[in-house]
């Protein structure tokens, strides 16, 4: 009887510490958390916090909707579709795929209709032949993309697309109404590298399977992505957001930037989305960065698949995924030079002469130097497998360097006037470390042709190791007239004429010594 009137005693104390306890749990969620208030709901739906959880995320994921719906009294929602929002907001990297049936997808998608992507006309395309003709500007990027990786499957089509729009749905949940696009832009940063973590892969895996990690899919599911990778994740969410982006591709990379007008942004996708100036991407050979349209952006996802394909070999298939990539890059100088170049691979020896003889001789618009394998190859000084040379492959294994050594000491034998060789000569022996052989190639290069910036510029820094000052300032000199013929000064050059200057004086400021 004792234990009894005890328990009635302490009974109301012992519900309020347990309602209590879920009050405080309940104020310790991040009230701009969709997924946060969602599992709350989830683990506690019939409770007045849950029940607050549920309506606090819904009205989080209307905040940017013309007609927001306020909710009074009970919210209810079925528990299936709470659990599909939680799945996909929540997935971990690598975790077993979520498939979401089409009522789930279709309640994702009415939620998302208010996005920025629903009023461009690439956005209800499911024809990807139609793409090529719609206007840049109308193209919807991510189901350009997906439509072409997932062809004759729109429920996986659908299936990231509502990833995507979840994703974009919580980045608002955390802005006012009326964001500014300084804001759009923190917003997603911070979603995307610092709160979902993505990052670049270890180059032990990138380096092999460079596509897996361009596209879009494998992306949102492993948040692994090369430079192209995560743009194309950004450019998909800053669409969705009406946040209006550049696309900036340096040789070989690709960043995104904002231009208010006024002042320029740049958004490194492969360090966290941040600001790097532009003479951070120009180099010796690269005056000025290209800008790229949505419909280039399809394009490139295209080579850099080929990549991977003509990394092992595969020719034939690089091929096709090059002219995949033709309708959506039709000048494109690089494009037609790859192309070029695996059509000579396969024996399509007329075809690849055509391509490289409208690149011949002319500069890419934002190189100094001119292309010389098109001419090489056009001249005789060079056959199909020496130009193969040129491109194989090196790892960071030391034995990779010398594999390429031999191979294009046998190349040059044969061809002695090849000049893309000679300089991929003299750069395994600065890989290796061995700079009186990478001396000697290079001034081979310079007897033969003296007009490669890039060229110059490795003499000057070995004249300068080797104590040959006078030499230093000659090929200084070669690499500043090259580079300034094209309107280009280089931010290296500067600083090479500086550290030159520290060492022993400009021959100019000193005629007699001469």
């Amino acid at each position: 009887m004792v234990k009894k009137a005890l328990l009635l005693l302490f009974l109301p104390l012992l519900l309020f510490s347990a309602e209590g306890r879920l009050t405080t749990l309940y104020n310790s969620l991040d009230p701009q958390s969709i997924s946060q208030l969602f599992a709350f709901y989830h683990l506690y739906p019939n409770t007045p916090q849950g029940e607050r959880a549920l309506a606090a995320g819904w009205e989080l994921m209307h905040r940017h909707r013309k007609e927001i719906k306020h909710f009074e009294g009970e919210v209810v929602l079925p528990a299936m579709e709470i659990d599909s929002i939680i799945a996909l907001v929540n997935k971990q990297p690598f975790e077993t795929d979520i498939h979401l049936d089409d009522d789930q997808l279709a309640m994702i998608e009415a939620l998302s209709d208010h996005l920025g992507n629903r009023r461009l006309r690439g956005y209800p395309l499911w024809e990807k032949e139609r793409l090529i003709a719609m206007p840049s500007e109308e193209i919807d990027l991510a189901r350009a993309l997906l439509l072409y990786q997932f062809k004759e499957e729109p429920l996986k089509v659908r299936q990231y697309e509502a990833t995507l729009d979840l994703i974009s749905l919580q980045i608002l949940a955390r802005l006012p109404v009326g964001a500014s696009h300084d804001e759009k832009i923190r917003a997603i940063n911070h979603f995307i590298f610092h709160e979902k973590r993505f990052r670049f892969p270890p180059h032990s895996l990138w380096a092999k399977d460079i596509d897996i990690y361009t596209f879009l899919p494998s992306v949102l599911d492993s948040r692994l992505g090369v430079c192209l990778g995560v743009s194309i994740l950004y450019l998909s969410i800053a669409q969705r957001l009406d946040l209006p982006l550049e696309i900036i591709t340096p040789p070989g990379h690709i960043f995104i930037r904002y231009n208010s007008g006024e002042s320029i942004l740049n958004i490194e996708t492969t360090a966290r989305g941040v600001h790097l100036p532009d003479k951070v991407y120009l180099g010796i050979n690269t005056r000025n960065l290209q800008r790229r349209t949505m419909k280039e952006v399809i394009g490139l996802a295209f080579i850099n698949q080929a990549s991977v394909f003509w990394q092992k070999g595969e020719h034939e298939t690089t091929i096709e995924l090059y002219e995949q990539a033709l309708p959506y890059l039709p000048d494109d100088p690089l494009l037609k030079m790859l192309l070029g170049y695996n059509y000579l691979f396969v024996g399509r020896t007329k075809e690849g002469k055509k391509l490289l003889q409208e690149i011949r001789d002319s500069p890419f618009d934002h190189a100094v130097a001119i292309e010389v394998t098109p001419a090489d190859f056009l001249d005789g000084k060079v056959n199909a497998e020496g130009i193969k040379a040129v491109f194989s492959h090196v790892d960071e294994s030391r034995q990779s360097i010398l594999d390429k050594q031999e191979e294009l000491r046998a190349v040059l034998k044969k061809y002695p006037n090849f000049r893309d060789g000679i300089l991929q000569l003299a750069i395994t022996y600065l890989q290796l470390g061995r700079g009186q052989e990478a001396y000697e190639t290079l001034s081979r290069y310079h007897t033969l042709d003296p007009t490669s910036p890039v060229v110059e510029y490795y003499l000057t820094t070995l004249c300068i190791n080797r104590f040959h000052y006078l030499e230093a300032w000659k090929h200084l000199k070669e690499a500043q007239q090259l580079t300034t013929q094209r309107n280009h000064a280089p931010h290296c050059l500067k600083g090479l004429n500086h550290a030159l200057r520290t060492l022993f004086p400009n021959p100019d400021d000193l005629p007699n010594l001469l």
